[in-house]
């Protein structure tokens, strides 16, 4: 009997990606959350002060790829479990793929502005 592999297969790996990003996300909200609270974004000043923190900047970076990662799981699983024509998945997942990293530029361009 010939097995044909169709569809999202990468199984626990993924999983587990996908339980570790959210965590290292949910953490940085957080910190973010009680940083604002705390009053460390109540002026530019503030933000650059706040932002400029060697332990922040390694956080927004992970917090950066660990929501690439999270959604390039989510979507490439949608991505070959809903679009049948192999050129065409491709061409999603390359597209995808391209788009997330410069998302993921742009944000670290962005929050490290100094």
């Amino acid at each position: 009997m010939k097995r044909i592999v169709v569809g999202a297969h990468y199984g626990l790996k993924d999983w587990i990606a996908q339980r570790v990003t959210a965590v290292v996300m949910a953490v940085f909200t957080i910190v973010m959350i009680a940083a604002i609270a705390g009053g460390a974004t109540s002026s530019a000043e503030a933000w650059r002060g706040f932002m400029s923190h060697g332990a922040i900047r390694i956080a927004t970076f992970l917090f950066a790829i660990s929501l690439f990662y999270h959604a390039w799981i989510g979507i490439r699983d949608i991505w070959m479990d809903y679009v049948k024509p192999a050129g065409l998945r491709l061409a999603l997942h390359v597209l995808t793929a391209l788009a997330l990293i410069a998302y993921t530029g742009w944000t670290l361009q962005i929050l490290w502005r100094l």
